[in-house]
């Protein structure tokens, strides 16, 4: 027998609106898949059943009552990063955190919109790493090989949608950190244009490089969720204008003039493209070009823009450290990168974020000439579970350059960009690309991401039921749930 996976996002939508299932049994479901897969997947560091029930069953009342909205009645999950009013922070840090007590700015919209938010899911230790394990909750595993990481620092919530937890979920990217673990669980992550969801009860979040996302199995499905949580508080310090993504699905994108990116930018170590994955690549660009694109290889002219990642990230870091009330349990390298982001945070900062402007010509001087970036999102497949966990700052750095060189500069340029499925290498792990735009592509980027999505059928491929549930603990619960 199949095992119980959520539907997508519009299903369920429909189906709820159809009256065909009621939002406490999509919740009921969507909580037992998670207790089933916590001895394996582990995605979440918080689980809000008994308010979720009860929140479910205010949606049903308000369904049977003719009450319609976007997401009205739908599980969802947030990375623990964002606010959930009555549940603590703690944004992957070890220690007992306070109770926030209201909900962040994206949280306050997706309820807004009717979604049941069932949990807070795990992330790295103040998401600064490509891989979601640490002393406080463990390790999140990949479900389609839970020998390997499902990426970070979003990676409890790709692998709660992978594994069919939930149908979509929100993260975040400061360096990639929506698009790398959607690369590594063959998922959609949309990264939007900075300021597109708002990151308050921070005006800007990392010093403006990160910023909130969505994931999902499908291209709709997470611009639906885009459009649910988007929007601004009064405090956000960016704010583009407003748009829908959701329209743009079914729109023919045109044909598109695609650069294509293989080279890495800008690193002060070592990165080399996997042959793997290079393949997948290219092979996506030729299946662009089947579909009447024309598509060059051709590289932005990024220039020395890492020297301006650093002081950002680290003064953010900085930032956090500051409000954590353990911290004498955080990681050796987090208490590292917190000082120097101490020292950064004075004149290199400010020239950092001066330089950004100039950043933005140099690199957007690309799309005079074409309408899309492809690259790779990341350069190697999803490592093995442990394989950074205990190394030194250095050689976590190494290793995450060597693994993930290319998604950060559209941080800094505070740019759209989305994963797509490239397929899988090795033994079945999958790889993803980025379509990357100017500000305030999402639009173009959603409707060529939907192309490729109708012919390529991604979304059907789901991991093995073995390796999302495998225990015999959890095939028990799970069975309960068939």
């Amino acid at each position: 027998m199949a095992p119980d996976r959520s539907a997508g996002l519009a299903e369920s939508v429909r189906a709820l609106t159809a009256g065909e299932v009621t939002s406490r049994e999509l919740v009921e479901r969507a909580l037992a898949r998670v207790e089933a897969a916590r001895p394996t997947v582990n995605a979440f560091r918080r689980v809000r059943a008994e308010a979720a029930l009860a929140e479910a069953d205010a949606a049903d009342a308000e369904l049977a009552a003719g009450g319609r909205r976007p997401l009205l009645g739908v599980p969802l999950a947030v990375k623990d990063d964002m606010d959930v009013a009555g549940e603590p922070t703690a944004f992957g840090c070890p220690g007992e955190f306070p109770p926030v007590t209201a909900d962040g700015e994206a949280v306050r919209r997706l309820r807004a919109a009717g979604a049941v938010v069932i949990g807070k899911t795990n992330t790295c230790e103040l998401g600064q790493w490509p891989f979601t394990e640490g002393p406080a909750f463990g390790a999140t595993r990949n479900p389609w090989h839970h020998g390997h990481t499902p990426g970070g620092s979003s990676g409890g919530s790709a692998a709660a949608v992978a594994a069919g937890l939930v149908p979509a979920a929100l993260g975040s990217d400061g360096a990639g950190s929506v698009r790398i673990p959607a690369a590594w669980t063959h998922l959609i992550g949309i990264k939007p244009q900075r300021g597109r969801i708002s990151t308050w009860p921070r005006p800007e979040s990392f010093q403006g490089i990160t910023v909130n996302g969505t994931l999902a199995r499908t291209v709709a499905d997470a611009a639906l969720l885009l459009d649910a949580a988007s929007g601004n508080h009064d405090g956000d310090l960016h704010r583009p204008a407003p748009l829908s993504v959701s329209d743009a699905v079914d729109r023919d994108p045109g044909r598109l003039r695609i650069a294509l990116s293989l080279k890495p930018p800008f690193t002060a170590l070592p990165a080399r493209l996997d042959p793997a994955v290079r393949a997948k690549v290219v092979a996506l660009a030729e299946r662009l070009a089947g579909l009447g694109h024309t598509v060059e290889e051709a590289e932005p002219s990024y220039g020395r823009i890492g020297l301006t990642f650093l002081p950002r990230a680290t003064a953010g870091i900085a930032e956090h450290v500051r409000e954590v009330p353990f911290p004498e349990l955080l990681d050796r390298r987090t208490v590292d990168t917190a000082r120097l982001g101490r020292l950064l945070g004075g004149a290199p900062l400010r020239a950092a974020r001066r330089a950004e402007a100039t950043l933005q010509r140099r690199v957007g001087a690309l799309f005079d000439t074409y309408d899309v970036l492809l690259a790779p999102t990341t350069a190697a497949p999803p490592p093995r579970i442990g394989s950074m966990l205990g190394l030194s700052g250095f050689g976590t750095d190494r290793a995450m350059i060597a693994a993930c060189p290319y998604a950060w500069p559209w941080n800094i340029l505070g740019w759209p960009g989305v994963n797509v499925p490239a397929g899988f290498v090795g033994e079945g792990l999958p790889v993803g690309a980025q379509l990357l735009g100017p500000a305030d592509s999402e639009p173009l980027l959603v409707s060529l991401a939907a192309q490729l999505e109708a012919d390529l059928r991604w979304h059907e491929q789901w991991p093995s039921f073995e390796t999302v549930a495998d225990s015999p603990a959890a095939q028990a619960s799970s069975a309960r749930t068939l």
